[in-house]
């Protein structure tokens, strides 16, 4: 008990960090799936498919303004957690640059829009959907993981969730109200992210300085490799709505994102682990912790995965009724994801970065992508198109991913037993 309350107590922080980033991504799923059967009845699979397809094109964006800012700027501000000059500046310059991937963003969105027939048809979703992704901009997220307080950006996302629930279960009750639907999911984001951002400010007392345009791209290069190890994975996954619904429609579409509900809450409540460790452990990297670390998650994950297969049936039919069971069988196949971003988010958090790695991340992404691809298109083209065929390149493409990060590992003796002991040795 002695020991327990000694680790509690070393890692206060970090369990704390971790409880509220699990809860914040927690609210979001529990809060999507608390509405999910009352709108997917209410709306129909259809117009609830094309909600999705235009939710995965904003992904896109949402990319490209994140740029790989976040990781680095942890870094930055978990270093600089008490000086508040350094935070200031880490803070603004982030802000500009993102603001500056927005507007170059939204030209490219216009450009769709106008030029692409789909899009001009569902123009108000689109649009909708893209204006969420500026409150990916107003949240500094990566800002409060740095400082290791995620407490209020959980609780004023909850708030703003909670306020949202009234005008859904009022307004949205048939397919056009899927508008609505979208209006109201924007809004309230917009409203959370806009007072978060405020109080931020005012808390910390930063100040809007002149930042040159030769810090920005600085800035740029120094997030440029994260950029690209994110890349290949972050196509992947935003891409697969998109040939859902371009080759099979948007019954497929919403058929997807139901499997998906189905297995984010065991990944988001694993995945946070990395994300929370991440502050602390970077700044004292021990090999021994990391193999500990990389042992539980292995095991954690292998237990949802069954949890999957046992309760998966009954969820798909809680949430989605009858004429929905696929979801099931492709949720099966997506539990595979869960033990892949476990467990290569923790090769590329604790092994690949501190070893200045960053290419045999982008490696890793693009066999996964490339893997994925070439199963998926060559099942459409060869095989009669089923949405079990992406399900089946998605879990080959997870499992090769964690097959690449072992063997670079064992390849480069990054985690080698021998070294562990020695450092043992010397610490006792």
């Amino acid at each position: 008990m002695k020991k327990i309350k000694e680790v509690l107590t070393n890692n206060k922080k970090v369990i704390e960090n971790y409880f509220f980033m699990t809860a914040l991504q927690l609210l979001n799923s529990f809060f999507y799936l608390l509405i999910y059967p009352y709108v997917i009845r209410k709306v129909e699979m259809d117009a609830w498919g094309i909600f999705i397809f235009a939710s995965s094109f904003a992904a896109y964006f949402i990319f490209i303004i994140n740029f790989g800012f976040d990781l680095p700027a942890t870094k930055k501000v978990a270093e600089s957690t008490h000086k508040n000059n350094n935070l200031n500046k880490i803070f603004v310059q982030i802000l500009y640059a993102k603001n500056l991937l927005f507007l170059i963003t939204t030209v490219l969105f216009i450009i769709f829009l106008i030029t692409v027939p789909f899009f001009r048809t569902n123009k108000l979703l689109f649009t909708l959907s893209y204006l969420q992704i500026y409150s990916y901009i107003l949240v500094p997220q990566w800002f409060f993981q740095g400082i290791q307080n995620m407490k209020r950006v959980t609780l004023i996302q909850f708030v703003t969730k909670m306020l949202s629930l009234p005008f859904i279960f009022l307004l949205v009750k048939e397919p056009s109200d899927i508008y609505v639907y979208s209006f109201i999911i924007t809004s309230t984001s917009l409203i959370g992210a806009v007072y978060i951002f405020i109080s931020t400010i005012k808390e910390y007392k930063f100040e809007f300085c002149t930042i040159c345009a030769s810090e920005i791209k600085l800035l740029l290069l120094e997030a440029q490799p994260f950029f690209f190890s994110s890349f290949a994975g972050t196509i992947k996954e935003y891409s697969i709505p998109i040939i859902i619904g371009s080759y099979l429609g948007m019954r497929d579409v919403a058929i997807y994102d139901l499997a998906n509900k189905i297995i984010i809450v065991p990944r988001v409540i694993f995945s946070s682990i990395n994300a929370a460790i991440f502050p602390k452990l970077i700044t004292n990297i021990n090999d021994y912790v990391v193999k500990k670390i990389l042992k539980y998650e292995y095991i954690l994950s292998t237990i949802a995965i069954v949890l999957i297969v046992v309760f998966g049936k009954h969820a798909v039919k809680l949430l989605g009724g009858e004429e929905m069971s696929e979801a099931y069988f492709l949720s099966l196949f997506l539990s595979v994801t869960i033990m892949s971003w476990l467990v290569v988010g923790a090769y590329i958090n604790f092994v690949f970065l501190p070893n200045n790695l960053q290419k045999e991340i982008v490696k890793n992404q693009t066999i996964a992508m490339l893997s994925f691809f070439l199963i998926c298109f060559a099942g459409m083209l060869f095989a009669n198109k089923n949405i079990f065929i992406v399900g089946f390149a998605i879990a080959i493409s997870g499992i090769l991913e964690i097959l690449y990060c072992v063997y670079v590992t064992k390849k480069s003796l990054l985690l080698n037993s021998k070294q562990i002991i020695i450092k043992n040795k010397l610490h006792f």
